[in-house]
């Protein structure tokens, strides 16, 4: 690990330990609606505890005029919240007289927000310049988990999902030689169909010059068999291609898993809910991660049928594109 956790911190008793999560969970009408996070940063909260160490919480929440109020019924006794830190512009600036200002609340400084590790903001790489600094229990499983993508089991499949194009071209030109197999779907297919000369149609597709031609002729590149279509455009993957890929991950020994097959915030969830079931009863190693991804896990009750369930979505692209992330620069 290029970074000490904090079962390295040493003496930690009567210490004011302040730990950044990632507490940034939807909240309906004052209601957590998904607290996954949440639960996944309680180890390290308890083991601080353990420790005698005062636990000050500070997370961010969006929008920024939100207020934690919700998230304190999951304080345990005698952990502290602070106020939600986008409050502060100084939090997105990195403003370093914020960072002072944060800094100054603790004696140890614990980055337990991988999720939100991949942002330049002062409670990320502010902060530890200014105190001893400690990644979290989940962070650093996430480092581990994540990083067996780049010495993986083989067969591997990588499958790629979701919409942001720009942001996930440079995982697939990254994966391209040591995956087996890239299955690409959700809107990012569109692209792939279109350098194919496909007619898409209406269907969202990114503009700009992506040189897809030479991952097309790697042959390892896999599309949507039977694109579902409504309105002219593409929704979603049908029967034909989630039956290619149940072959696929049955001869798999590693899979990777980011992003919806189909438009899962319009209701277009058969193909993603019909893939999480199969990766959830395969026999390879399998790890997911992604908003939407971790919404058809939620759907279906499979938290705990996967080998790693990352809490990373933007986080999880970049450190699989960068093997590093501005957070971890920050712990080293």
């Amino acid at each position: 690990m290029p970074f000490k956790t904090i079962e390295e911190a040493g003496d930690l008793s009567g210490k004011r330990a302040l730990v950044r999560v990632d507490w940034n969970v939807p909240i309906e009408n004052g209601e957590v609606r998904d607290d996954f996070r949440i639960k996944q940063s309680q180890k390290t909260i308890s083991f601080l505890k353990e420790k005698g160490a005062k636990v000050i919480l500070i997370t961010h929440l969006e929008p920024e005029t939100l207020s934690v109020e919700p998230l304190r019924k999951y304080l345990p006794e005698g952990v502290e919240l602070l106020e939600n830190l986008r409050q502060n512009p100084g939090e997105k600036e990195n403003s370093p007289e914020f960072a002072k200002e944060l800094a100054e609340k603790g004696d140890v400084y614990v980055n337990e927000a991988f999720s939100a590790s991949h942002r330049k903001h002062a409670s990320i790489i502010g902060v530890p310049k200014l105190l001893p600094s400690f990644a979290g229990l989940q962070f650093a499983e996430e480092v581990q988990q994540l990083s067996k993508a780049f010495a993986p089991a083989h067969p591997f499949l990588f499958i790629l999902g979701g919409a942001k194009f720009e942001t996930k071209i440079p995982l697939i030109k990254n994966f391209i030689d040591s995956a087996d197999s890239i299955f690409v779907g959700g809107a990012l297919a569109h692209n792939f169909f279109k350098e194919q000369g496909v007619d898409i149609k209406q269907s969202l597709v990114s503009e700009g010059e992506f040189e897809l031609s030479s991952l097309i002729q790697s042959g390892k590149i896999m599309l949507p068999a039977d694109p579902l279509w409504k309105d002219e455009k593409i929704k979603d993957a049908g029967p034909e291609t989630i039956a290619l890929l149940e072959t696929k991950i049955k001869d798999s020994k590693f899979i990777l898993w980011n992003g919806p097959l189909g438009n899962y915030e319009e209701g277009f969830k058969e193909g993603t809910l019909a893939v999480a079931k199969l990766l959830s009863e395969c026999n390879a190693e399998v790890i997911v991660g992604g908003a939407d991804t971790l919404a058809a896990i939620k759907e279906l009750n499979l938290f705990d049928s996967f080998s790693f369930v990352s809490t990373g979505g933007g986080a999880m692209l970049d450190f699989l594109a960068n093997k590093t992330l501005p957070g971890i620069e920050a712990l080293g």
